[in-house]
């Protein structure tokens, strides 16, 4: 599976002159996490996370010896720029789902933006692949024979599907088309495991 098969597109974006409350009014209703921020030419600059508005976006109580009081005009006048966090880690839609996961644990990150050069085309979040994993096994069935009916045609493919795990019966027995099942199968959002076998070798019969 891959990161253009399971990323939000087109994506909720922000631009760097936008106000800081703006922002945190987009991330509000749409109950997100974090918001690209891309420049008139749609190319990826930045991003304004939770993180990044709570760090920069609330002063601290002058009652309690530990701040000074905020201009009125400075506190108006902050914008996305002020605050987000920039360079920006991207990945490509083609990008392995396990690598993307790899990364968000690793960074730990809520979100990666998908990227085509320098051009935002999607984004992903932990949410998005929870999501995926949560998917019920018939619905999965459906797709995964979706994809095969139209790859070799129909009444040719059965199909189970077990808490992901995928069980192809091939009744043409071809090693070529079986190969290329499982890897149609394992592209589908939501499954964990495929494999194809011929009629005559089924381990779930």
């Amino acid at each position: 599976m891959r990161a253009r098969d399971l990323m939000s597109a087109p994506v909720v974006a922000v631009t760097p002159s936008a106000p800081v409350k703006e922002a945190a009014e987009v991330l509000t209703k749409h109950g997100f996490t974090a918001l690209p921020v891309v420049d008139d030419d749609e190319r990826l600059i930045g991003i304004v996370t939770e993180a990044d508005l709570i760090r920069h976006g609330v002063p601290a109580d002058v009652r309690s010896g530990h701040g000074r009081p905020v201009a009125p005009a400075a506190a108006a006048g902050r914008t996305v720029e002020d605050v987000m966090t920039t360079p920006v880690t991207a990945m490509s839609p083609g990008t392995d789902v396990a690598d993307l996961c790899q990364a968000l644990v690793d960074a730990r990150i809520r979100a990666m933006p998908i990227a085509d050069g320098s051009r935002l085309v999607g984004i992903v979040t932990r949410g998005d692949v929870v999501r995926v994993l949560a998917r019920a096994d018939s619905a999965i069935a459906v797709d995964v024979r979706h994809r095969l009916e139209i790859y070799g045609g129909t009444g040719r493919w059965e199909v189970e599907v077990r808490e992901g795990v995928v069980r192809i019966v091939d009744r043409d027995d071809d090693e070529t088309d079986r190969h290329v099942a499982t890897v149609l199968a394992l592209a589908v959002p939501g499954v964990v495991a495929a494999d194809c076998v011929s009629s005559g070798d089924d381990p779930w019969s």
